[in-house]
Parts: C-alpha cells; structure tokens; sequence
C-alpha cells in the first residue's frame, strides 16, 4: 500500500457552504483511482496522478450543474490538505483525516 493509499474524512469549504465527503485513494504506479463521496452523491476520480505524497485529479460534476472540477493535494501522515478549481464559483480548499 502506497502512503497516499486510503480513506481520508474530508471537509471542503465550498461557496455553498461546507461540504462532507469521503475521498478514497487506490493507487497504482503514479496514477491512482478512486471516489469523493458526499451530499451530492459519488464522484469517481479521473486523470488521478501520484507525485510522491502530491496528488491531482478531476471529477466530473453533474448535479447541481456540470461541470469538471480540478483538485490537487498533499498527504502528510495521516492528514490530506487541497484545492478543488470549481470552474466560475473559484476555488475551494479541503482538508481531511485518514480513516484509521
């Protein structure tokens, strides 16, 4: 298992608000798969990359509106700390606890 490897309790603080979800890591190589799970349902990652304990992804928002948001992160220990580019609404930064 990879140090990035895990279920990580995330809080992303979002113009509508803070949002709740779940960001698994399952990583492979320098690429990794995975979901944000949360409120609005499941995002799968997409394009997910792995640069020694940085990550970059993107998920493929539908609802309350399309669009694609890009996300980077670190990983440090057991915490995870990031951005999410939420296309016109800015960007919004996420922080979170790996699941023990």
């Amino acid at each position: 298992m990879a140090a990035v490897d895990g279920a990580y309790d995330c809080v992303a603080k979002t113009p509508m608000g803070d949002q709740n979800g779940v960001l698994t890591v399952i990583s492979s190589g320098d690429g990794f798969h995975g979901t944000f799970a949360g409120m609005m349902g499941s995002l799968d990652v997409a394009e997910g990359k792995v640069d020694g304990n940085k990550l970059r992804w993107k998920m493929n928002m539908t609802l309350p509106m399309p669009m694609t948001l890009e996300c980077e992160a670190e990983v440090n220990g057991d915490s995870i700390t990031g951005t999410m580019q939420l296309g016109a609404f800015g960007t919004a930064g996420f922080s979170g606890t790996r699941r023990a």
